[in-house]
């Protein structure tokens, strides 16, 4: 793949990220005021896109992607996990941490870039991808906060807040929409032309209003630079495609499921986990500077993957 092939997929992505970024630093858009945008991306606008992408893949498609679902589950888990219980911070604070690490940023960064490098099929890998991350590092992140936060011992009993935790994040629109459309995509159910099309226009405005309000968020966000920003940004951006690689490597796993996971692990952290900060009023800055530090790296990380994984 030519260097002008690579900058017409990398460009477009993190110009439209710098444009809410910018936004919200000039005041042009409220950075503190993201509930509206955050809904569109998160309720309407990916969900469906995720949905259209899942539910009209053909049922070969979607059984051939178990192993790339294996494997960004097993990798997302295994960098939570890892930072979770080596973070010097409060369990809470370290959950956010972990789930921003772990989980990348597939709604705003992940979609674009898969679907140059793949064409429309890309978004089949992102959604299934998406539903790994959202069905297995959010409910845990969640269900460690829930167990974590000062005061919530006496509020209710350990399984009412593991039941909360888990309503909460499985209710979500965003996982609900990729785990119908796998479903109907594996019970060969269609969805017909009319609602395919309906849910594909306000779906096409996913990856650029996800990227935008990523923008958005971190120009809210104080950035701080320290030791732990800086392991948080190359377990996301350098160890966690590296491990991936070497799964592949050490498994059967055909050659097209493989390139796409690793660059889909290549892919930045997410802002999953300043949402969740903000919302139960925890340490966001923190994970706010992990995904500014890691989209700045990904520029230059993905640009690599991407030359060595789709040279053509």
């Amino acid at each position: 793949m030519r260097a002008d092939v690579i900058l017409l997929a990398i460009a477009p992505v993190f110009f439209v990220m710098a444009l809410g970024y910018g936004a919200g630093r000039l005041r042009v858009v409220d950075n503190r005021q993201v509930g509206s945008l955050n809904t569109l991306v998160m309720s309407f606008a990916l969900p469906a896109s995720m949905f259209v992408a899942t539910a009209s893949a053909p049922r070969s498609e979607m059984l051939a992607q178990w192993p790339l679902v294996a494997l960004l589950g097993a990798v997302m888990l295994a960098a939570f996990l890892g930072w979770y219980l080596l973070a010097p911070a409060s369990r809470a604070d370290a959950s956010m941490q972990a789930l921003t690490i772990a989980f990348p940023n597939f709604a705003g960064v992940g979609l674009p870039i898969a679907a140059a490098v793949a064409g429309p099929a890309g978004a089949v890998p992102v959604a299934v991808g998406l539903a790994a991350g959202s069905l297995l590092v959010s409910p845990l992140a969640l269900l460690l906060v829930e167990m974590n936060m000062p005061g919530r011992e006496s509020a209710a009993a350990p399984g009412a807040r593991i039941l909360a935790a888990l309503r909460r994040s499985l209710s979500k629109p965003v996982v609900l929409a990729p785990a119908l459309g796998i479903l109907l995509s594996l019970l060969r159910v269609p969805i017909g032309p009319v609602i395919g099309a309906s849910l594909e226009l306000i779906g096409t405005a996913a990856a650029g209003v996800a990227l935008f309000l990523t923008g958005l968020i971190l120009s809210g966000q104080a950035f701080r630079l320290d030791w732990r920003i800086v392991g948080a940004t190359a377990l996301a951006d350098i160890v966690r495609p590296g491990v991936t690689a070497l799964f592949v490597w050490l498994l059967p796993v055909p050659a097209d499921i493989a390139r796409m996971a690793i660059l889909l692990a290549a892919v930045p952290s997410g802002f999953f986990g300043i949402l969740f900060a903000v919302d139960y009023r925890l340490d966001s800055t923190a994970a706010g500077s992990m995904v500014l530090a890691s989209s700045v790296l990904s520029i230059a990380t993905l640009g690599v993957v991407i030359l060595v994984l789709f040279p053509h």
